[in-house]
């Protein structure tokens, strides 16, 4: 991804939660691609996850090859109500 775009969404989501550009930077290069949603529209989407200076942090983003542009959806810190130990997988709630 050559290119990236922060939402609108997210920048407010990320300033209200305190996480910085660089730490969502940091995720998706470093970071590992926990869901691919490929027949998300306009574009596949991912939920990319990654501790940033301890902090876990989950970044969605999708993906517009043909302008090689990633578009920053949301950023969060995962919620371990919601998330495993390891903020990889969904709890399973029955």
């Amino acid at each position: 991804m050559s290119e990236s775009s922060f939402s609108r969404h997210a920048i407010q989501q990320m300033f209200y939660r305190r996480i910085s550009k660089k730490e969502v930077e940091s995720v998706i290069v470093y970071g590992e691609v926990i869901e691919e949603n490929l027949d998300d529209t306009p574009f596949p989407s991912y939920l990319i996850f990654d501790f940033v200076e301890g902090k876990p942090i989950h970044v969605v983003c999708s993906y517009d090859e043909s302008t090689d542009t990633g578009y920053i959806v949301t950023a969060y810190i995962p919620d371990p109500n919601i998330w495993s130990n390891d903020f990889r997988n969904r709890i399973q709630k029955l």
